[in-house]
């Protein structure tokens, strides 16, 4: 199904977007909208497409896009900046639901990787979002980034982060090192995501060390539970050794009711993405938006 290219703005910032348009669609029809969040070190074109079209199969408007400074976006480059992240989603929110075919009042949202955990925030904070999807999410940066690092690794970590930190102040910049470094894949999910990420020019390779700093203090878990009376759906693979399944479960046990957690069996964090492993993240993110919010 083509898309539409679009941009819209976010504190002032331009932000680029495409909107998928789920076919039959007739003049005065008022669908439910779904916003769609990439990833850590992501960007629209890369996974979400094909989330994008299987929502509009089941007849939602979707829509996904670029944060600040990634893509085709305005703003500094490769920042992480969670909150303004955030805020570029609630952006989201206001401009699908500006669209003439979309019911501002049955609008979703579905974030996959570090996009799981900036939509876990946007929901509990904007009471806009109707209805919830994380996949592969983070609950709690700094134990995330303690977890997937031997105990000196980690201390190193702190120590470039504090010396960055720092460089920031006196100098407005942050020095920019290999993202691997700073996202430290395992063997599976560093070949998936590079084979992914081959030829796309959005796809950076380098980020900047202020990435540590923004993720060691960024913990959705914190506020989750004001999602509620709100659904939301977490759903994790037990083989991921990225961001592993502790952190969807943690999710899950801080949040309130409606809340459900999916943990598929033998998968890792890039396999959601393909095949037979994307099947079984689709069929119940359909099904849940399909029984909290009807198409």
């Amino acid at each position: 199904m083509p898309s539409q290219p679009v941009s819209f703005y976010s504190e002032g910032v331009r932000l680029s977007g495409d909107l998928f348009l789920p076919e039959g669609l007739k003049s005065g029809d008022k669908r439910a909208g779904i916003v769609l969040c990439h990833g850590y070190t992501g960007v629209r074109n890369l996974y979400l497409p094909d989330t994008a079209k299987a929502l509009n199969d089941v007849g939602y408007v979707v829509l996904t896009f670029d944060y600040k400074g990634w893509g085709d976006s305005d703003g500094p480059k490769s920042r992480l900046a969670p909150y303004s992240r955030v805020a570029d989603s609630q952006a989201a929110l206001t401009f699908l639901g500006a669209q003439d075919m979309v019911d501002a009042e049955r609008l979703g949202i579905y974030g996959t990787s570090y996009g799981g955990a900036t939509v876990v925030w946007v929901a509990a904070v904007d009471p806009r979002v109707k209805a919830v999807v994380s996949v592969v999410g983070i609950g709690h940066g700094r134990r995330w980034m303690r977890s997937v690092r031997r105990p000196d690794e980690f201390v190193d970590l702190l120590k470039v982060s504090e010396a960055d930190r720092v460089r920031r102040v006196m100098t407005g910049q942050s020095e920019f090192v290999d993202r691997n470094s700073v996202l430290l894949p395992d063997r599976q999910s560093a070949e998936l995501a590079a084979a992914a990420r081959r030829g796309n020019p959005g796809a950076v390779s380098e980020i900047p060390l202020e990435f540590i700093d923004d993720t060691l203090g960024f913990h959705p878990e914190w506020i989750v539970d004001k999602i509620s009376p709100r659904p939301v759906l977490f759903i994790t693979c037990d083989d991921d050794r990225l961001v592993p399944p502790e952190e969807s479960e943690s999710l899950y046990a801080h949040a309130k009711e409606p809340k459900k957690l999916v943990v598929l069996k033998g998968w890792g964090h890039y396999e959601v993405y393909a095949g037979e492993a994307f099947r079984q993240v689709i069929e119940p993110t359909i099904a849940w938006y399909q029984e909290h919010l009807p198409a």
